[in-house]
């Protein structure tokens, strides 16, 4: 199988290898916008092969397409750099790195940081192709460049509604469509329009934003850092919170790394899988709450932050983890003394595997200490204390303390 990346030029940007593959394919398969673009079989440099559109939903379809097919030559069309975000990595899933041949094509994130001259390097990339909107929300810091990746002609629009809402009204905003190809089109201030101005109409369905952040000096919120333990007014919560401190050394000592999976059991507000996804764009997370109510509240606040990708269970562990996949990392913030509960999530870790553990109450913490006994690992205290007026004085406030049982 070959992989023939085009731009919005379509076959003209097309170097020879290319061209010769999907001449000789006996299958080509792409989008009808691409299909399109092929020229009849009788033409001077004719595609004779058979045309096979993509069906939708696109992925679940790959393996039986590439079955029908696996005794012809095939060729597959795709948008830019197929490895970017694109049909390549599903492929190479199912046939192997030896069974693809990818012919890349200058992607729309190299061909617009050329026409603004952001270096690649310096620039972020959020796709909202077939993801939610929210998900350019961890992106969002000021002085940082991004490059949103467009659904259609209306995300632009969205885009800048979520700038408002979220304190970046002051962001700048340009608008690249059709890149490299003929009617490729730039909106003209070379400086963006701020977001809290845009009044743009829809245009090409092909279109990347280019955002230069700035947050607004009135912005409502606390603002967002990318290190474990934002500020506890980023959550709606009724009180269940992991406070700001002790998330801290909770995630400290979780350990996230990219493409691990998080079981948060007792999920409260779920600020600690929250912050384990924020701490990477592969990081993933399952939380467990038996509160309905506290379920949803954890939805919202994993859009609020912007990492709607948090899969929320509603159940009582140890029973509702039954199928859930294998964790990495386990953080048990309540429920503790539920019968089974310790003995399930030790089963589930593989080797490896982290375990992190706080309960504030003395009965949980006998249980904590007879599990270190048992299976090592290493148990601390956590005592904070806030400084609070006296009469005409100031004076410590002090926190319950927190036992933190944690082990590999």
């Amino acid at each position: 199988m070959t992989v023939v990346g085009l731009g919005a030029d379509g076959l003209a940007g097309l170097a020879d290898t290319a061209r010769a593959a999907l001449r000789t394919a006996e299958v080509i398969i792409g989008g009808r916008r691409q299909l399109d673009l092929l020229p009849p079989a009788d033409a001077p440099e004719g595609c004779p092969g058979e045309r096979v559109p993509w069906p939708s939903p696109l992925r679940p379809a790959v393996p039986r397409l590439l079955a029908a097919h696996r005794d012809r030559r095939i060729a597959v069309m795709a948008s830019g750099d197929p490895m970017h975000f694109g049909i390549g990595r599903a492929l190479v899933e199912e046939l192997g790195v030896g069974g693809v041949r990818v012919l890349p094509h200058p992607s729309s994130i190299s061909l617009a940081c050329a026409r603004l001259g952001w270096p690649v390097e310096d620039t972020e990339v959020v796709t909202l192709v077939g993801r939610p909107l929210a998900s350019l929300t961890a992106a969002l810091h000021p002085g940082r460049r991004v490059l949103v990746l467009s659904a259609g002609a209306d995300t632009p629009a969205r885009v800048v509604e979520l700038l408002r809402d979220r304190g970046f009204g002051s962001t700048r905003v340009r608008l690249l469509e059709q890149l490299g190809g003929p009617g490729e089109r730039l909106l003209d201030d070379p400086d963006g329009t701020p977001a809290a101005e845009w009044d743009e109409p829809p245009g090409d369905p092909l279109n990347v934003v280019a955002l230069e952040c700035r947050r607004d000096p009135d912005a409502p919120g606390p603002r967002l850092g990318l290190v474990p333990g934002l500020p506890d007014e980023a959550y709606e919560h009724d009180g269940q919170l992991t406070k700001r401190y002790v998330r801290a050394v909770t995630l400290a000592a979780l350990a996230p790394a990219p493409g691990e999976l998080l079981w948060d059991i007792g999920g409260g507000a779920g600020s600690v899988a929250v912050e384990w996804l924020r701490a990477h764009p592969a990081c993933r997370a399952v939380t467990v709450e038996r509160d309905p109510g506290r379920a949803a509240r954890i939805a919202r606040n994993a859009e609020t932050l912007g990492v709607p990708r948090l899969r929320v269970v509603t159940g009582t562990a140890p029973g509702a983890l039954a199928g859930l996949p294998t964790p990495d990392a386990i953080f048990i913030g309540g429920g503790l003394t539920a019968s089974g509960l310790l003995d399930a999530c030790w089963r589930a870790l593989p080797p490896g595997g982290r375990l992190v553990a706080n309960t504030v109450t003395l009965e949980s913490e006998a249980l904590l200490a007879e599990r270190r006994r048992r299976h090592g690992g290493e148990l601390i205290r956590l005592q904070l204390g806030r400084a609070r007026p006296v009469g005409g004085f100031t004076g410590w406030t002090q926190a319950m303390p927190v036992t933190q049982w944690s082990v590999t």
